[in-house]
Protein backbone atom coordinates (compact mmCIF):
# COMPACT_ATOMS: atom_id res chain seq x y z
CA UNK A 1 0.00 0.00 0.00
CA UNK A 2 1.22 3.86 -0.73
CA UNK A 3 -1.60 5.93 -1.64
CA UNK A 4 -2.60 7.43 1.93
CA UNK A 5 -6.10 8.08 0.25
CA UNK A 6 -6.62 3.83 0.72
CA UNK A 7 -6.77 4.35 4.56
CA UNK A 8 -9.87 5.53 5.42
CA UNK A 9 -9.36 4.61 9.73
CA UNK A 10 -6.45 4.73 12.08
CA UNK A 11 -6.75 2.44 15.32
CA UNK A 12 -9.38 0.59 16.38
CA UNK A 13 -9.62 -2.47 18.09
CA UNK A 14 -9.87 -6.36 16.65
CA UNK A 15 -12.25 -7.06 18.67
CA UNK A 16 -14.61 -9.22 16.41
CA UNK A 17 -17.48 -6.81 16.24
CA UNK A 18 -15.06 -4.04 14.62
CA UNK A 19 -13.78 -6.53 11.72
CA UNK A 20 -17.03 -7.88 11.18
CA UNK A 21 -18.39 -4.36 10.66
CA UNK A 22 -15.01 -3.39 8.81
CA UNK A 23 -15.19 -6.36 6.14
CA UNK A 24 -18.96 -5.97 5.69
CA UNK A 25 -18.28 -2.30 4.31
CA UNK A 26 -15.13 -3.61 2.18
CA UNK A 27 -12.81 -2.28 4.83
CA UNK A 28 -9.91 -4.47 6.20
CA UNK A 29 -6.88 -3.96 8.65
CA UNK A 30 -3.38 -3.96 7.34
CA UNK A 31 -1.05 -3.01 10.26
CA UNK A 32 2.53 -1.79 10.29
CA UNK A 33 4.84 -2.48 13.43
CA UNK A 34 5.25 0.30 15.31
CA UNK A 35 1.85 2.13 14.35
CA UNK A 36 -1.52 2.17 15.53
CA UNK A 37 -3.64 -0.29 13.21
CA UNK A 38 -4.15 1.47 9.60
CA UNK A 39 -7.71 0.19 8.29
CA UNK A 40 -7.69 0.13 4.11
CA UNK A 41 -10.55 0.59 1.28
CA UNK A 42 -7.96 0.65 -1.68
CA UNK A 43 -9.24 3.56 -4.36
CA UNK A 44 -8.14 0.17 -6.55
CA UNK A 45 -9.61 -2.76 -5.24
CA UNK A 46 -8.35 -6.52 -6.52
CA UNK A 47 -11.03 -9.10 -7.40
CA UNK A 48 -10.97 -12.15 -9.27
CA UNK A 49 -13.63 -12.89 -11.50
CA UNK A 50 -14.20 -16.56 -11.40
CA UNK A 51 -14.94 -16.26 -15.34
CA UNK A 52 -11.77 -14.32 -16.19
CA UNK A 53 -9.89 -17.26 -14.01
CA UNK A 54 -6.82 -18.66 -15.79
CA UNK A 55 -5.52 -21.62 -15.05
CA UNK A 56 -2.19 -22.66 -16.99
CA UNK A 57 -2.79 -26.13 -18.88
CA UNK A 58 0.66 -27.12 -17.05
CA UNK A 59 -0.70 -26.70 -13.99
CA UNK A 60 -4.27 -27.84 -14.41
CA UNK A 61 -2.26 -31.27 -15.42
CA UNK A 62 -0.03 -31.09 -12.43
CA UNK A 63 -3.30 -30.97 -10.38
CA UNK A 64 -5.16 -33.54 -11.67
CA UNK A 65 -2.17 -36.00 -11.15
CA UNK A 66 -1.77 -35.61 -7.26
CA UNK A 67 -3.16 -37.72 -4.58
CA UNK A 68 -3.21 -34.72 -1.93
CA UNK A 69 -6.80 -34.40 -0.29
CA UNK A 70 -8.39 -30.93 1.16
CA UNK A 71 -10.01 -29.70 4.26
CA UNK A 72 -11.93 -26.66 5.28
CA UNK A 73 -11.17 -24.89 8.65
CA UNK A 74 -9.10 -28.34 10.25
CA UNK A 75 -6.24 -26.42 10.75
CA UNK A 76 -7.02 -22.87 10.68
CA UNK A 77 -4.04 -21.86 13.97
CA UNK A 78 -1.57 -23.94 11.88
CA UNK A 79 -2.12 -22.01 8.56
CA UNK A 80 -1.95 -18.40 9.65
CA UNK A 81 1.40 -19.36 11.69
CA UNK A 82 2.75 -20.68 8.19
CA UNK A 83 1.09 -17.40 6.17
CA UNK A 84 3.01 -15.49 8.86
CA UNK A 85 6.37 -16.48 7.72
CA UNK A 86 8.42 -14.50 5.34
CA UNK A 87 12.13 -15.34 5.77
CA UNK A 88 13.47 -12.68 3.68
CA UNK A 89 10.62 -9.85 4.61
CA UNK A 90 8.46 -8.37 6.95
CA UNK A 91 5.40 -9.92 7.42
CA UNK A 92 1.60 -7.83 8.38
CA UNK A 93 0.17 -10.62 10.52
CA UNK A 94 1.34 -9.80 13.48
CA UNK A 95 0.74 -11.32 16.94
CA UNK A 96 -2.72 -9.56 17.17
CA UNK A 97 -3.78 -10.39 14.26
CA UNK A 98 -3.48 -14.27 14.66
CA UNK A 99 -5.05 -13.99 17.71
CA UNK A 100 -8.50 -11.95 16.49
CA UNK A 101 -8.31 -13.76 12.91
CA UNK A 102 -8.10 -16.84 15.17
CA UNK A 103 -10.82 -15.65 17.59
CA UNK A 104 -12.85 -14.80 14.43
CA UNK A 105 -12.36 -18.30 12.77
CA UNK A 106 -13.78 -19.52 16.04
CA UNK A 107 -17.12 -17.43 15.57
CA UNK A 108 -17.24 -18.62 11.94
CA UNK A 109 -16.02 -15.77 9.73
CA UNK A 110 -12.57 -16.75 9.34
CA UNK A 111 -11.90 -19.52 7.25
CA UNK A 112 -9.17 -21.81 6.49
CA UNK A 113 -8.48 -24.35 3.35
CA UNK A 114 -5.80 -26.80 3.62
CA UNK A 115 -4.15 -29.03 1.45
CA UNK A 116 -2.24 -32.08 2.64
CA UNK A 117 0.00 -34.93 1.58
CA UNK A 118 -0.52 -37.81 3.41
CA UNK A 119 -0.40 -36.60 7.37
CA UNK A 120 1.73 -33.33 6.17
CA UNK A 121 -0.13 -29.50 5.54
CA UNK A 122 1.81 -28.78 2.51
CA UNK A 123 -0.46 -25.92 1.53
CA UNK A 124 -3.33 -23.56 2.64
CA UNK A 125 -4.93 -19.73 2.23
CA UNK A 126 -7.25 -18.24 4.81
CA UNK A 127 -9.87 -15.51 4.72
CA UNK A 128 -12.55 -13.63 5.59
CA UNK A 129 -16.28 -14.71 4.72
CA UNK A 130 -18.47 -11.71 5.13
CA UNK A 131 -22.16 -10.12 3.83
CA UNK A 132 -22.02 -12.89 1.02
CA UNK A 133 -18.29 -12.28 -0.28
CA UNK A 134 -15.24 -13.92 0.37
CA UNK A 135 -12.02 -11.71 0.95
CA UNK A 136 -8.85 -13.83 0.58
CA UNK A 137 -5.85 -13.22 3.28
CA UNK A 138 -3.02 -14.55 2.45
CA UNK A 139 -1.75 -18.10 1.57
CA UNK A 140 1.41 -20.12 1.81
CA UNK A 141 2.80 -23.51 0.70
CA UNK A 142 5.53 -25.99 1.58
CA UNK A 143 5.02 -28.14 -1.54
CA UNK A 144 5.26 -26.55 -5.26
CA UNK A 145 1.96 -25.48 -6.20
CA UNK A 146 0.47 -26.12 -2.55
CA UNK A 147 -0.84 -22.62 -2.49
CA UNK A 148 -2.25 -22.54 -6.01
CA UNK A 149 -4.27 -25.53 -4.99
CA UNK A 150 -5.82 -24.25 -1.89
CA UNK A 151 -6.51 -21.07 -3.63
CA UNK A 152 -8.59 -23.38 -6.80
CA UNK A 153 -10.34 -25.22 -3.93
CA UNK A 154 -11.62 -22.12 -2.49
CA UNK A 155 -12.62 -20.94 -5.71
CA UNK A 156 -14.25 -24.50 -6.20
CA UNK A 157 -16.41 -24.38 -3.01
CA UNK A 158 -17.51 -20.56 -3.81
CA UNK A 159 -18.39 -21.54 -7.27
CA UNK A 160 -20.58 -24.50 -6.14
CA UNK A 161 -22.41 -22.19 -3.73
CA UNK A 162 -23.14 -20.03 -6.38
CA UNK A 163 -21.00 -17.36 -6.12
CA UNK A 164 -18.80 -15.38 -9.30
CA UNK A 165 -16.22 -13.72 -7.58
CA UNK A 166 -13.87 -13.35 -4.72
CA UNK A 167 -11.72 -10.33 -3.09
CA UNK A 168 -8.24 -9.91 -3.47
CA UNK A 169 -7.98 -6.57 -1.83
CA UNK A 170 -4.77 -5.72 -3.30
CA UNK A 171 -3.10 -6.94 -6.61
CA UNK A 172 0.15 -8.93 -7.43
CA UNK A 173 2.14 -10.53 -9.50
CA UNK A 174 0.79 -13.98 -8.58
CA UNK A 175 -2.99 -13.03 -8.69
CA UNK A 176 -2.92 -11.27 -12.04
CA UNK A 177 -1.78 -13.91 -13.69
CA UNK A 178 -4.57 -16.04 -12.26
CA UNK A 179 -6.79 -13.32 -14.13
CA UNK A 180 -7.15 -10.69 -10.98
CA UNK A 181 -8.18 -7.16 -12.02
CA UNK A 182 -8.14 -3.94 -10.13
CA UNK A 183 -11.88 -2.15 -9.98
CA UNK A 184 -12.74 1.08 -8.51
CA UNK A 185 -13.98 1.64 -4.33
CA UNK A 186 -17.16 2.84 -5.87
CA UNK A 187 -17.45 -0.27 -8.05
CA UNK A 188 -16.50 -2.71 -5.23
CA UNK A 189 -19.15 -1.28 -3.25
CA UNK A 190 -21.66 -1.83 -5.75
CA UNK A 191 -20.74 -5.62 -5.94
CA UNK A 192 -21.17 -5.90 -2.04
CA UNK A 193 -24.74 -4.70 -1.99
CA UNK A 194 -25.13 -7.14 -4.21
CA UNK A 195 -23.46 -9.82 -2.52
CA UNK A 196 -26.01 -10.00 0.17
CA UNK A 197 -28.10 -12.36 -1.87
CA UNK A 198 -24.78 -15.36 -1.22
CA UNK A 199 -24.79 -14.60 2.45
CA UNK A 200 -24.83 -18.36 2.83
CA UNK A 201 -21.18 -19.32 3.31
CA UNK A 202 -19.52 -21.65 1.03
CA UNK A 203 -16.95 -23.31 3.18
CA UNK A 204 -19.36 -25.36 5.42
CA UNK A 205 -20.32 -29.05 5.21
CA UNK A 206 -17.99 -31.10 3.80
CA UNK A 207 -15.58 -30.01 1.22
CA UNK A 208 -15.29 -33.66 -0.51
CA UNK A 209 -18.22 -33.13 -2.05
CA UNK A 210 -16.62 -30.60 -4.73
CA UNK A 211 -15.57 -32.84 -7.87
CA UNK A 212 -11.83 -31.25 -7.58
CA UNK A 213 -10.58 -32.85 -10.97
CA UNK A 214 -13.68 -32.17 -12.49
CA UNK A 215 -13.05 -28.63 -11.84
CA UNK A 216 -10.09 -28.32 -12.58
CA UNK A 217 -10.90 -29.66 -15.72
CA UNK A 218 -13.50 -26.99 -16.89
CA UNK A 219 -11.55 -24.15 -16.35
CA UNK A 220 -10.12 -21.96 -18.79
Amino acid sequence: MSDSGDIVAVGLDLEPETLLLAYSKGVFPWPTEGLPTLWYSPKRRAVLDFDELHVPSRLKRFLKNQTWTYTVDRAFPAVIDACSIREDEGTWILPEMKKAYTQFHRLGHAHSIEVWEGSELIGGVYGVDVGGYFAGESMFHRKSNASKAALLYAIALQKQAGRSWMDIQVMSEHMEAFGAREISRRQFKQRLERAADFAQGPFAGEPEAVDYGAFCSSIE
